[in-house]
């Protein structure tokens, strides 16, 4: 089968190298003409040790498009919408998207299966799935083991997309019913994962971190329900599980931003510093719009947003939550 993804990121080549493994042709595009001169040359960009096979760099997006039924979306949500513009300007038949990003548009607070649906034609859409759980690039292309989950309202294409990428040496996929659940999860976990690499910043600890990930589940919990996604997946592979390692683990982007936040450092800088995207930051912001537009209590979001957006030092932040009105769990 052929597949193209959009995107060369650490994650979008892993993703690439996985299909290649599983016997498919795989293409993938970028507008980073050194990502792409890499590719074609068998080595990673980012993970320099491991080579890359048998993957087709494309130049332009058009090749891309044409090569494959299969259109893998691989890229910052901030850049999405005006990806998936110009997609639809140069599609001529139907494909399945996949997407494989975790974030939120903030002011739309629209995750991606709805910016695909303001910005493709109808008619160009075979079927949609979000492929999505605990999973670093880092981990994945050196072949360890993995589950995710593909998730679409239709289960002929959840299924689909299972089989694309699952294998039986290192990746397991399951299906969901749930897009709404797991793309939102998916993406307000990044930003609890800020939160935890502030409180690793500031020397407060493991105990700190755990009742973070315990109460911070709860907030993706509401913000999952809120957006019309199901409770249970919050709690499963795209939730809790992605939460649990994007928050402890120094392979996350978002984590080690938060420690470069806790240490002193601006959001701006901890962000510019990091080689990868860090959607965590927006997805506070994401998040905290949701929440004070749905009037969900938030004081995790809300104390993350202080610091990130109006400049309130960490420490105060967190005596803020702490001062909240005692209660039972």
């Amino acid at each position: 089968m052929n597949v193209s993804v959009l995107g060369a990121g650490a994650w979008g080549i892993t993703i690439a190298q996985t299909l290649t493994d599983n016997g498919h042709s795989v293409s993938i595009y970028d507008v980073n003409k050194d990502f792409v001169d890499a590719i074609n040359n068998g080595t990673h960009p980012f993970f320099k040790d491991n080579k890359i096979e048998n993957i087709k760099g494309f130049y332009t997006l058009k090749e891309a498009l044409d090569f494959a039924p299969y259109i893998v979306i691989c890229v910052p949500t901030k850049f999405t919408r005006s990806l998936l513009k110009e997609v639809n300007k140069l599609l001529n038949d139907e494909k399945v998207f996949i997407n494989v990003s975790k974030g939120i548009e903030p002011d739309t607070s629209k995750c991606v299966r709805e910016i695909v649906d303001d910005e493709i034609d109808k008619k160009f859409i075979r079927g949609y799935a979000s492929l999505s759980g605990p999973s670093h690039a880092e981990e994945l292309i050196q072949r360890k083991l993995t589950l995710l989950v593909s998730a679409s309202f239709d289960k002929d294409i959840a299924k689909e997309v299972q089989l694309l990428f699952a294998n039986g040496k290192y990746l397991r996929v399951y299906t969901s019913s749930d897009v709404i659940g797991c793309e939102i999860g998916g993406a307000i976990k990044n930003a609890i994962a800020v939160v935890s690499g502030v409180l690793t910043g500031l020397g407060l600890g493991e105990n700190a971190r755990a009742a973070l990930i315990s109460r911070g589940i709860l907030e993706i919990e509401r913000v999952v329900v809120a957006m019309g996604g199901k409770k249970e997946t919050a709690f499963g592979l795209t939730g809790m599980g992605d939460l649990i390692v994007t928050a402890s683990s120094m392979n996350s982007r978002n984590f080690n931003a938060g420690i470069a936040i806790g240490k002193g450092e601006s959001a701006a800088d901890a962000v510019n510093h990091s080689k990868q995207t860090v959607e965590g930051v927006r997805a506070v912001l994401a998040a905290y719009q949701i929440g004070k537009t749905h009037n969900i209590e938030l004081p995790i979001i809300n104390a993350a947003y202080s610091v990130l957006y109006e400049n309130v030092d960490p420490i105060n932040a967190i005596k803020g939550v702490l001062s909240r009105e005692l209660k039972a769990e």
